[in-house]
C-alpha cells in the first residue's frame, strides 16, 4: 500500500473542485506530474459536452470492467448524489449497459474500449446520436477513469467512500 500524502500544494484544488482531498488524490500526491495530470484531463473533461450524468455512467462502467472497487464506491456515490442517477442506473451502468438506448451505446463503447485496450468500433454509438466530438471524450473518459483505477489498484488505496 501506498502511504496517502498529508499535505500538497494541489490539496486546495482538489478540496476546491471535490469538496474534499480523497485518499486517491493523497496516493497520487506521491507524484506531482500524475496528480497535476489527473487534475489537468478532469479539469478540461468538465467542459465537455457529455452530460454529468453520462460521465458518471462512464465511470461506473469502466471501474467495475477494471474492478476497481475504490472508483466504483466514489462513482456510486457521485453518481447517485450529484449525477442523481437511480440504483437501477448505477447497477446497469457497472454492466456497462442503461434503460436509455443512446446513454447504453455510450456505455457500451467505454467498456468495449476498456475490455478490449481501445479497439472499439465508434459505429453504434455515433448511431445513437453522439457526436464525434463526444466519442472522442468517452475515449478521454475511459483513458482517465483507466489512470484511477490503475492507481488504486497498484496502490491499494484505503476507501474512503460509502460501499457501493
Amino acid at each position: 500500500m501506498f502511504a496517502p500524502v498529508q499535505d500538497h500544494p494541489l490539496f486546495d484544488e482538489v478540496q476546491r473542485r471535490m469538496g474534499r482531498v480523497p485518499n486517491m488524490t493523497r496516493v497520487m500526491a506521491n507524484s506531482s506530474a500524475v496528480l497535476e495530470g489527473y487534475l489537468g484531463l478532469m479539469g478540461a473533461l468538465k467542459k465537455a459536452s457529455l452530460p454529468g450524468p453520462t460521465s458518471e455512467r462512464i465511470a461506473l462502467t469502466v471501474g467495475a470492467s477494471n474492478d476497481c472497487g475504490y472508483c466504483v464506491a466514489a462513482h456510486t456515490f457521485a453518481g447517485k448524489r450529484v449525477a442523481r442517477l437511480s440504483d437501477s442506473e448505477v447497477e446497469a451502468a457497472k454492466e456497462g449497459t442503461s434503460a436509455d438506448p443512446k446513454e447504453a451505446a455510450a456505455v457500451a463503447f467505454a467498456r468495449e474500449l476498456t475490455e478490449s485496450r481501445g479497439k472499439a468500433d465508434p459505429a453504434a454509438v455515433l448511431a445513437a446520436g453522439w457526436s464525434e466530438e463526444q466519442v472522442l471524450e468517452i475515449v478521454a473518459l475511459v483513458a482517465l477513469q483507466t489512470l484511477t483505477n490503475y492507481v488504486n489498484k497498484v496502490a491499494q488505496t484505503e476507501n474512503d467512500w460509502p460501499a457501493a
